[in-house]
């Protein structure tokens, strides 16, 4: 069956004009989903789909619209604020309510004197996380960060012996998963340098690590394996994730269990959900570099082989205090793609999640790990692009940085674009550092 329908026709257009900028992350073809509300107002949640400069307002929408036969009841749960329902509906019922909405908001709609009343100024709005998050798992696929920062501990054998065979994971925190912006408070824990003893106190070597979050739309009951064929209809939508990690403490508490305190004080994700339909146009062939092993069978596909990667571009961009201050804007840290950054496809980690019989719940999120890229200066954290804190980074305006400092501003960012289709974003997470308390 082919991916791409007629929501991601290059020529299709919007009658919100600001939808039809080149450039814009939320153009027609796009349509992603966020819970939000007024500013202020208090009022129950409602959800929101992103087109141009404007967010629809389902709620409004389905009210003041009429709807084709059978779409009322998709959007039902988005109405009501409960975008966990409106996944539990499954994959056809995800593609249905798409293709409605595309018809909608298409140039030439019968309905959009209806939906211009139900447009809402995006500054005016607050946002929340998408849904409850009932589990957090973190996993380990970006292949370039795991040998480089696996060079700075072990330089003769960076890369450890069953990377290139199991999607390497651990439970994360989900209570401190926050939606982006707001400040990030600096976390306290133990750490040891080179002195006999270790110290309690602030994190002096905070970082953060780019990766994308992956929402689970499709349960599967305990003892359920959720094979290849099926994992990705599991997967309901994307979006940017900052894992927020104090790398003094975790190197301290790390072993033999794995990340604790160094992670579990905040991940950061942004209120937009960009479903998988919407990324069609950017799927790619699932290739392994000549010379590594292939998945065994459990984590193998023809489905997975043909069009299992993705085609992400992912930013990390850094303003200081100093330069707010200055209005100086934002630089770039780094960038990165995801072809080249992952080892295994969103699917793999769906299969391999739930291989044990693991049930996966509606609304769990899963993170990729560190999307970083093979060359210098693709890193996606401090920890690499300073070389564990060894070679600095020199900023425009003078200023230097191995970690984050307190009144730093991170803003991930992660998008697609690809000849012969429409660039469409995922959009922003960002956090500010805020002193130890």
């Amino acid at each position: 069956m082919p991916l791409t329908d007629a929501t991601h026709a290059p020529g299709l257009t919007s009658w919100i004009e600001s939808a039809n900028a080149p450039g814009h992350d939320f153009p027609i073809q796009n349509l992603p989903l966020a819970r939000l509300r007024m500013a202020g107002s208090g009022d129950p949640w409602r959800v929101g789909v992103a087109i141009g400069d404007h967010v629809l307002d389902l709620q409004l929408a389905q009210k003041q619209c009429p709807w084709g036969e059978g779409v009322d009841a998709l959007l039902d749960p988005l109405a009501a604020g409960d975008i966990a329902a409106f996944m539990a509906l499954g994959p056809r019922a995800w593609k249905l309510a798409r293709e409605a909405l595309s018809m909608a908001l298409a140039e030439g709609s019968d309905q959009a004197p209806f939906l211009e009343l139900c447009l809402l100024d995006p500054n005016k709005l607050e946002y929340s996380l998408p849904c409850v998050i009932g589990d957090y798992t973190d996993f380990f696929a970006g292949v370039h960060h795991a040998r480089s920062v696996g060079a700075l501990f072990r330089p003769d054998n960076p890369l450890l012996p069953n990377y290139q065979w199991v999607p390497i994971g651990y439970h994360g925190r989900a209570s401190s998963v926050v939606v982006e912006g707001g400040t990030i408070r600096r976390p306290c824990g133990q750490g040891k340098g080179d002195a006999p003893e270790p110290v309690f106190g602030p994190s002096r070597r905070l970082d953060y690590e780019l990766e994308l979050g992956l929402w689970i739309g499709a349960a599967n009951a305990m003892g359920e394996r959720v094979g290849m064929d099926e994992a990705e209809d599991r997967l309901f939508g994307i979006t940017p994730l900052n894992d927020w990690s104090a790398r003094d403490i975790q190197a301290w508490e790390y072993q033999p269990l794995g990340p604790f305190l160094a992670k579990s004080f905040a991940t950061s994700v942004s209120p937009w959900v960009v479903t998988f339909d919407a990324l069609a146009p950017f799927r790619r062939p699932f290739r392994r570099p000549a010379g590594d092993p292939q998945p065994l069978p459990y984590l193998d596909s023809p489905r997975n082989r043909e069009s299992g990667a993705l085609d992400i571009h992912v930013e990390a961009w850094l303003q200081t205090a100093r330069m707010r201050a200055a209005r100086q804007p934002p630089v770039r840290l780094s960038h990165a793609n995801t072809l080249e950054a992952a080892y295994w496809t969103p699917a793999q980690l769906v299969a391999h999640h739930t291989s044990n019989g693991c049930n996966l719940q509606v609304g769990d999120l899963l993170g990729t790990g560190t999307l970083s890229g093979p060359l210098a200066g693709q890193g996606g954290s401090l920890l690499e692009l300073s070389q564990g804190g060894k070679a600095p980074l020199t900023l425009a305006d003078g200023e230097k940085r191995s970690f984050l400092e307190d009144g730093d501003s991170l803003i991930l960012k992660a998008y697609c674009e690809a000849p012969g289709a429409v660039r469409i974003g995922l959009g922003t997470v960002s956090g500010t550092i805020a002193p130890a308390t």
